[in-house]
């Protein structure tokens, strides 16, 4: 008998994989959480139903999120990561020699956990001497930890469940109050072919927390239509400002970040611009 595992997208369209077996299925006081082993992806994560990642092509999403920040600030040597619990965004950061400590902030251990079982080669940060990782709250977190980093990488889940409170205008200016005074963040923010209104008010209360807002793409095939969007947040550097172009060359092991893809991540589509009202910008 076949088996497949199938994501709804508003109820309208849908990804399906076909898949092997369950390897791994139970449930945090968060969220639900499996693992699949897929017949061509590999293994599968999923959370409340979601697919978070697939070991053939996780490393598309976990690059776009970290290296395009990384790249953006001209001394990233403290970063803070909240959620990230598959350890792949620590991953990528961690390729940065400059980086002297990294701040992860998961809530669900359970994640953790499974992943370092399941994903030994997307959690393998877990292990680096420069790696502090913490189980709590990131929300509180950020609240208690200000003007101390040069990076935050928001690496939540969608805004339901346990990661809904990191979709907000407050939670924005304590980010940005836990930034240094030029610092600069970036979050997943959704596909701008159908989320449009978590979109335009998440970038909404994004704006009234910073000065530059920018929207950036990646394409990460597991997530709804395959092109995804991104955050760019900061206090001073626009993403041409100084970035630190000839460091991506010495960057180990990238399999979908490059130089050219910094130099075009944020020219967008008209149909994005119009969703951020960028039409003559």
């Amino acid at each position: 008998m076949d088996l497949w595992f199938t994501e709804l997208y508003e109820n309208a369209s849908g990804y399906t994989i076909k898949i092997k077996e369950t390897l791994y299925s139970g449930k945090s006081k968060y969220q639900q959480l499996d693992i699949l082993q897929t017949e061509q992806l590999g293994k599968m994560m999923v959370l409340d139903g979601l697919i978070m990642l697939t070991e053939a092509n996780e490393f598309s999403y976990h690059e776009m999120i970290a290296h395009v920040p990384m790249t953006a600030h001209p001394n990233p040597e403290r970063v803070l990561i909240i959620g990230g619990g598959d350890g792949g965004t620590a991953r990528e950061v961690l390729k940065h020699n400059c980086v002297k400590e990294c701040v992860m902030v998961e809530i669900d251990e359970l994640v953790i956990e499974k992943s370092k079982e399941f994903f030994p080669q997307i959690a393998s940060a877990f292990d680096n001497t420069k790696l502090n990782l913490l189980v709590q709250d990131g929300f509180k977190y950020i609240e208690d930890n200000k003007n101390a980093f040069d990076v935050v990488i928001i690496d939540s889940t969608d805004p339901i469940g346990p990661a809904e409170p990191l979709f907000s205008e407050h939670f924005y200016k304590n980010v940005n109050a836990c930034l240094k005074s030029d610092g600069l963040m970036s979050a997943q923010s959704e596909s701008p072919y159908l989320y449009n209104e978590i979109i335009r008010q998440m970038y909404t209360d994004m704006g009234k927390a910073f000065p530059i807002v920018k929207m950036y793409t990646g394409y990460v095939p597991f997530y709804p239509t395959g092109m995804w969007s991104f955050a760019f947040a900061s206090k001073k550097y626009h993403p041409y400002s100084k970035p630190r172009i000839d460091m991506i060359d010495k960057i180990d092991n990238l399999q979908y970040f490059n130089k050219e893809i910094y130099c075009t991540c944020f020219a967008l589509p008209n149909f994005a611009r119009k969703l951020l009202d960028e039409d003559d910008k």
